[in-house]
């Protein structure tokens, strides 16, 4: 008879909204395991799928980092996720396992920096490149293929952007859409997404407007991303920066930080905000911190 392990799982959200500066409310919840040592890479996938999140961190110790994170999907791992960066960081600096400055995390994909501001956790995501939509069509994709698998018609875009993949880390199609009513109204066909996320090798689509009847941040967003099984997320830290390089440098907005905000047009809404502070020399970006806060909101335990 196999032996049973019981692992005891905090569901911690991510860039929470808080209000009178300590009340949070929304975010988007990641599952955080500490102490996950002795758990082998079968052991995190079964764990995360009974969690059932679209993300959850295992922290352990490492030999050359702060720390060595992995990140599991109900049904794969994933490289990098930053709103499960970000809960765990928040998490640890509340229980006094990180102090406020500079520590970092291992991860499969290589080191990225952390930073500790006032109990916030900001994560490290590298200079953004840029692939327009011609040169998809030689892993048969179009812009036309994207717009359908969200039900888009070219004249609700943005006028000033189309369609394009940006790559910070893990790679995103970034779509600007007119206003708020447009984004509210996408229904997204799962299956085209992930068949166009697989042939582009996508963690998702990062849809977003600048409509300023819809949102005084720099731009309200919506993320798909079924390829990791998360058909709708509320708050994609490694989908923000992105989005941050592209008002920057392809939207002229021309400031080092961009204030995000994601998840108010799921149903129900889990409104949530991230910041992008962008690291800049002659104008050009280097690389960015996109972070926010986090809050504790249960405990489970999972036994596998």
């Amino acid at each position: 008879m196999s032996e049973t392990k019981e692992i005891v799982a905090r569901i911690v959200h991510g860039f929470v909204t808080r209000r009178n500066g300590s009340e949070a409310f929304g975010g988007n919840p990641a599952g955080v395991i500490l102490d996950a040592d002795g758990l082998s890479e079968a052991d995190m996938l079964t764990v995360a799928g009974k969690i059932g999140l679209s993300e959850t961190a295992f922290v352990s110790k490492s030999a050359k980092e702060g720390f060595k994170l992995d990140f599991f999907t109900p049904n794969r791992r994933i490289a990098h996720c930053g709103h499960a960066t970000i809960a765990t960081f928040s998490y640890m600096a509340k229980l006094g396992r990180v102090r406020e400055g500079a520590t970092s995390k291992e991860t499969v994909d290589g080191p990225r920096k952390i930073v500790i501001k006032n109990g916030a956790a900001y994560m490290e995501q590298l200079a953004p490149t840029y692939e327009r939509s011609p040169a998809w069509a030689e892993r048969g994709v179009s812009e036309a293929d994207v717009l359908a698998s969200l039900g888009l018609k070219a004249d609700q875009l943005d006028e000033r952007l189309r369609p394009v993949l940006v790559n910070t880390g893990n790679s995103f199609v970034v779509v600007a859409v007119r206003d708020a009513d447009v984004l509210k109204q996408i229904v997204p066909d799962q299956s085209r997404i992930n068949d166009i996320s697989n042939k582009l090798d996508l963690i998702g689509y990062y849809v977003f407007t600048t409509d300023r009847n819809a949102t005084q941040a720099d731009a309200t967003t919506r993320m798909f991303a079924p390829r990791y099984a998360i058909d709708e997320e509320s708050a994609t830290g490694m989908a923000a920066g992105p989005l941050a390089c592209v008002l920057h440098d392809l939207l002229h907005e021309r400031k080092s930080r961009f204030v995000i905000e994601q998840g108010h047009f799921m149903t129900p809404a889990s409104p949530s905000v991230i910041t992008v502070d962008l690291d800049l020399e002659d104008g050009r970006i280097t690389g960015l911190m996109a972070g926010g806060y986090g809050s504790v909101m249960e405990e489970m335990t999972v036994t596998i």
